[in-house]
């Protein structure tokens, strides 16, 4: 080619030589071929072309009459013949700069030229529209925000999509951008994006294709549906539409986990976390390390597999793995800093959440991390700052001025991620700014709700609200949101050990207040198992029926009910027992005489009472004769007493606790 000059004056061998030299990995011999300028000046003619030559195929053939009635001559037939040809050599043209424009921002983008790959990857769409790798570039990779990618598809013509039969363009146009929507952010537009799938699944019959699934797993994982996330998932791996690397020699019932769409690993291997599939990890892991040892997903799956065992410097090694092999892996660039903030090394994972935030300009994730980690080190501010930003990425909103204005936030939510607004509740309840804290929390409960979650995903949410309430004097209503805890706790699934710790959507679980609180916790994403979340929200039921009046009795029972869950007795140390003790003796200051029988009762003989307690209780005349002074401070004690230590009860009854993952 380059003997003839074939690069210089053919735009098809051009795009040869510069998918030749990037399959190779010289990416600088690529872009000397390219050039370093789109041509930009095609977006616009190159839709009036494809209008043109959707005209002359919707006219093969153009009859002029003349003034004694015969037709025009066959020169004029074949002129304009001549002249359709040309359109379509235009179109030809126009098609192979699209696609330069796309090999022209993996250049830039192997280069970490970032901002240039995505105007280059637009550019492609903008002058084809059909140039679906450079559309995939830009959503796989978060290249831009939610807003900028509903606005960026609303700017594209799908008016210019082409079909052989002129009749059929206008459905193919909206077919195009039906598929295109299904690409979006989970976040960004629910409703259309739900219109979209259902369209595509009955009107177009694409109920079961792969991409069409993997769509629907991802807004069930977005939602906390784990389980049927990975209904889907796992179905579409052992579909028989993959080409398996090498089956020959995989284990049994494995060779169809080879072969698929790279992207549809990473949300399997997420669920397969969640759900702690532990075995599943390992045998898909040991699979894919067999026989596709070169494929940067077989070491995310080793590396979540060993997160999934709580062995994290292996986890870390095999995720660095995987970052090094392919760069722009968001999932491996994720994995790699959670296993810093696993092990509550806050500066090393700041370091590499802002890696992540560089190279996914668009995704409001590595935002929300870094904001979770300065959470967890009780810097206000900055976790305030970054928490505003990924919730202006996840919902599209901005805000004007200095600062942070609540009463924006809490104008007109359309959409974005309901954990972002939990963690705001929580940073403004640690500011204090209780009422705001409150109507932040209800605000992701909706939000939630209308975006489908599951229920038991938000029970943290949900406690964070009462706590709020409750430290407003709100009791009655903190009190009946505990309620709804155990309900929806007791009524669904559980919590499992690994829950709230996303690898690919990572969609962080909410923080508890009591996470940030905690003396060498290890930040501000917890998981929890079945246990210890009902005996913590025993324990906050306890504590609020404990401020309350005349509801000794019922706090004494839920306390009890706490200390049962959680595993120890009333005589044990933990928070819950704590309490425990204090109810006891405070009602039987109230009912004047029957500790004995009441400390029977909840499994706490007389006689083991401690020193303490037996000074402050006496005989029965004793008590009764001190009970006018007890009862005076009795409510001030208390309160001072609970709320010192308010903010650890939630994360210290969770005394198995997993650290950070997410």
């Amino acid at each position: 080619m380059a003997r003839k000059d074939l690069i210089e004056r053919s735009l098809s061998c051009r795009y040869l030589a510069a998918h030749c030299y990037i399959k190779q990995g010289r990416y600088e011999q690529a872009l000397s071929i390219l050039g370093d300028e789109n041509p930009t000046h095609l977006i616009t003619s190159s839709h009036n072309a494809r209008r043109k030559l959707a005209h002359v195929n919707g006219n093969p053939s153009r009859h002029v009459t003349l003034r004694n009635g015969k037709t025009s001559h066959r020169s004029d037939r074949i002129e304009y013949s001549e002249e359709r040809e040309r359109d379509r050599e235009q179109e030809k043209g126009i098609k192979f700069q699209a696609a330069m424009c796309y090999l022209r921002g993996l250049c830039f983008a192997k280069r970490n030229a970032f901002d240039r790959a995505r105007e280059c990857y637009k550019d492609a769409v903008r002058i084809d529209v059909q140039c679906f790798e450079a559309f995939d570039q830009l959503m796989k990779n978060s290249f831009m925000s939610p807003a900028e990618e509903l606005a960026f598809l609303e700017e594209l013509d799908f008016e210019s999509v082409q079909h052989d039969d002129p009749s059929v363009a206008q459905e193919a146009a909206h077919f195009t951008k039906l598929l295109y929507t299904t690409r979006l952010s989970k976040y960004a537009s629910p409703t259309a994006l739900s219109d979209a799938t259902e369209t595509l699944s009955t009107h177009y019959n694409l109920a079961d294709n792969p991409d069409l699934l993997l769509t629907r797993a991802e807004v069930l994982y977005t939602q906390c549906r784990f389980h049927e996330a990975l209904a889907i998932t796992s179905s579409i791996l052992n579909s028989q539409t993959a080409t398996p690397i090498d089956s020959s020699s995989s284990a049994p019932g494995m060779a169809s986990s080879l072969g698929h769409n790279p992207t549809l690993y990473p949300l399997h291997l997420a669920c397969l976390y969640e759900t702690s599939s532990h075995n599943t990890l390992f045998l898909l892991s040991h699979t894919l390390s067999q026989h596709a040892p070169h494929e940067p997903y077989t070491y995310l799956a080793i590396g979540t597999y060993y997160l999934s065992t709580n062995r994290i410097s292996e986890a870390r090694r095999f995720f660095s793995k995987a970052s090094l092999m392919d760069p722009h892996s968001s999932a491996a660039w994720i994995g790699f800093a959670h296993t810093f903030a696993a092990e509550g090394e806050h500066d090393q994972a700041i370091a590499a959440y802002s890696t992540a935030a560089r190279l996914f300009q668009g995704s409001h994730l590595p935002q929300l991390f870094l904001g979770m980690q300065h959470l967890a080190l009780n810097n206000m501010q900055l976790a305030l700052e970054y928490c505003v930003a990924a919730y202006e990425m996840s919902s599209g909103t901005t805000h004007t001025g200095e600062g942070f204005d609540p009463a924006k936030v809490l104008g007109g939510i359309t959409g974005g991620d309901p954990l972002v607004l939990n963690e705001l509740g929580v940073i403004l309840y640690h500011q204090s700014n209780l009422q705001v804290a409150v109507k932040l929390f209800r605000q992701s409960l909706a939000l939630a709700g209308e975006l489908g979650c599951s229920p038991t995903a938000w029970v943290a949410t949900r406690a964070n609200l009462a706590h709020a309430l409750r430290r407003l004097g709100r009791l009655d209503e903190a009190l009946a949101e505990f309620d709804e805890c155990l309900r929806t706790i007791t009524g669904g699934s559980l919590f499992n050990p690994a829950d709230d710790r996303r690898i690919e959507l990572y969609n962080a679980g909410p923080s508890t207040l009591a996470d940030t609180a905690r003396s060498g916790g290890s930040g501000a994403v917890a998981g929890y198992d079945d246990r210890n979340l009902i005996g913590s929200i025993h324990t906050s039921r306890g504590l609020v029926l404990l401020s309350m009046s005349n509801r000794t009795h019922e706090a004494v029972l839920a306390l009890h009910e706490a200390v049962r869950v959680l595993g120890g007795d009333a005589s044990g140390g933990g928070v819950a027992s704590t309490l425990l003790g204090r109810a006891v003796e405070i009602w039987a200051m109230e009912e004047g005489g029957e500790e004995g029988t009441m400390a029977q009762e909840l499994g706490t003989p007389h006689a083991t009472q401690s020193p303490r307690r037996r000074r402050r209780f006496g005989n029965g005349n004793e008590g009764r004769a001190t009970r006018a002074n007890d009862d005076m401070s009795t409510g001030r004690k208390v309160e001072l007493g609970l709320d010192e230590a308010a903010d650890e009860v939630l994360g210290a009854a969770l005394s198995s606790t997993l650290p950070q993952g997410r």
